[in-house]
């Protein structure tokens, strides 16, 4: 598996070997063992799948608060989306900063997501599926986000944005500068 460490500490990008004949190919999108080799010690517990009719959808800018953060493994099943991570952690020196990276189905990448920062995803085809695991359970009560739009956050998401199509509830999400974060960086676990 490729490994490549992104500008935000913690967030990697993820891209499983795969293997091609004339049947098509076949990859291993997770293994216990190689992400631990890759270090990657995180135990998964649920897996989340979504659909977007069309392109130009934004999904987030979400995240879980404690007790139940979550850290996320993100793919493309179908299609592609251009995914985001932001850094939410008092005292990193990437503290609200954002990275971008393009998933695409047909390449396999994959962005890892640690606990701490909010996630949001912008499709860049019709007909995308993307899939997620996540390492905590789905908690309501410690649902939270940012809306996709935040002037502080300056996202540039790759499409027109009076063409975005968003849901009412992530249309209604609150601003960065209103956040008192409950995450911490950790220096040493990065």
């Amino acid at each position: 598996m490729e490994v490549k460490m992104t500008d935000l500490p913690g967030v990697l990008l993820l891209k499983p070997r795969r293997f091609v004949d004339s049947r098509g190919y076949f990859v291993e999108t997770y293994n216990q063992r190689a992400f631990a080799e890759a270090g990657v010690a995180t135990q998964f517990v649920q897996d989340n799948q979504s659909f977007s009719a069309k392109a130009g959808t934004i999904r987030g800018l979400h995240f879980q608060l404690p007790p139940a953060a979550q850290t996320k493994l993100v793919r493309a099943l179908r299609g592609s989306i251009f995914d985001v991570a932001v850094d939410l952690r008092q005292g990193s020196p990437t503290f609200g900063r954002w990275i971008g990276e393009t998933l695409t189905a047909g390449g396999g990448e994959q962005l890892l997501i640690p606990r701490g920062f909010a996630h949001a995803f912008c499709t860049l085809e019709d007909d995308t599926e993307v899939a997620y695991k996540v390492d905590d359970f789905y908690a309501p009560k410690c649902d939270s986000g940012f809306i996709w739009s935040d002037s502080d956050l300056k996202i540039e998401w790759p499409v027109t944005p009076n063409l975005v199509i968003v849901s009412d509830k992530d249309s209604k999400l609150g601003l960065f500068k209103d956040f008192a974060s409950p995450f911490r960086f950790e220096a040493s676990l990065q």
